[in-house]
């Protein structure tokens, strides 16, 4: 039975190895190679790796078959970081505790980095699960590819950037996150039911708790930016704030936000319910979640 603590162990130990794998084998400067790991490899919560994972052994894949998948979800994530703390977008300085993308590399890499993690996870994909039927993998690589470009996480970033120094209203602050944060979480669980082959009405009931677990974990992101320091987040505290950005915490105070909060992790768990699913893991990350924003 594994815990956050061994997936995330484990994740971080396959994509170091596949990491070293393809640098060793790529025909040109290395460079590019130490940017993208560099922001791939950083301590994170790999919420979304062990989600993917998660739902693929719940539906009867060994984690470690289902490993690849988990890793690019890492990777897009990864890609998504480094272009999110760019100079020209939320011009960040720290991620992970450790300093941007571009703060060690320059922006000019930083950028090809990102571009160059797109290709990568898919690349991971088609490499490392050629045992599964090609009209699986074309699926998955569908919704990946789609998550990782201007029908999800781009769509999002769009949608920010447009946002910025003007009046939006709730709405438009959902479309954001359903696209800038929402996407990855939903992609991870999707591809894994794919991987699966589970049946359609499986794979609504996964896509609805995708979709609830991608908002509760923006309200969570706005409610522990306004409460806890940079030091404790590991990015810039306060940033949302300073630059009078909707937030969930801004339309509905901090209770209000944790209400909402609570609400969808009780519908999730109605989910998990319906599917017959008990797992300690999604109890665990829950658990991690509320003693943050409660703490």
């Amino acid at each position: 039975m594994m815990n956050i603590l061994e997936y995330k162990k484990i994740i971080q130990q396959n994509l170091e190895k596949y990491f070293e794998e393809y640098k060793k084998n790529s025909s040109y400067s290395s460079v590019i190679w130490d940017s993208m790991a560099y922001t791939t490899l950083l301590d994170g919560k790999r919420l979304r790796a062990i989600m993917c994972l998660e739902i693929a052994k719940k539906f009867g894949i060994d984690y470690e078959i289902a490993m690849p998948l988990a890793c690019s979800m890492e990777i897009m994530h990864a890609y998504s970081l480094i272009h999110d703390d760019l100079p020209c977008m939320d011009n960040d300085d720290l991620r992970r505790g450790k300093p941007t993308n571009h703060k060690v590399f320059g922006e000019a890499i930083a950028v090809l980095a990102g571009d160059a993690l797109i290709s990568f996870g898919a690349k991971l994909i088609i490499d490392k699960l050629k045992n599964f039927p090609s009209d699986v993998i074309l699926d998955i690589l569908d919704e990946y590819l789609k998550t990782a470009g201007a029908q999800g996480i781009v769509a999002g970033q769009v949608a920010d950037i447009e946002a910025e120094n003007k009046k939006i209203d709730i709405e438009n602050l959902k479309y954001i996150h359903k696209y800038k944060t929402g996407a990855l979480f939903k992609c991870s669980m999707l591809i894994a039911a794919k991987l699966a082959q589970v049946n359609d009405k499986i794979m609504k009931n996964i896509e609805k708790y995708a979709d609830n677990f991608g908002v509760l974990f923006q309200i969570y992101d706005d409610i522990i930016d306004c409460t806890l320091t940079t030091q404790e987040l590991g990015k810039t505290a306060g940033k949302d704030a300073n630059v009078h950005k909707l937030t969930y915490v801004s339309a509905y105070g901090i209770d209000g936000a944790k209400n909402i909060f609570n609400n969808l992790v009780k519908e999730n768990y109605d989910i998990l319910m319906k599917l017959d699913i008990k797992s300690d893991v999604f109890d665990e990350i829950y658990e991690l979640l509320n003693k943050r924003i409660n703490n």
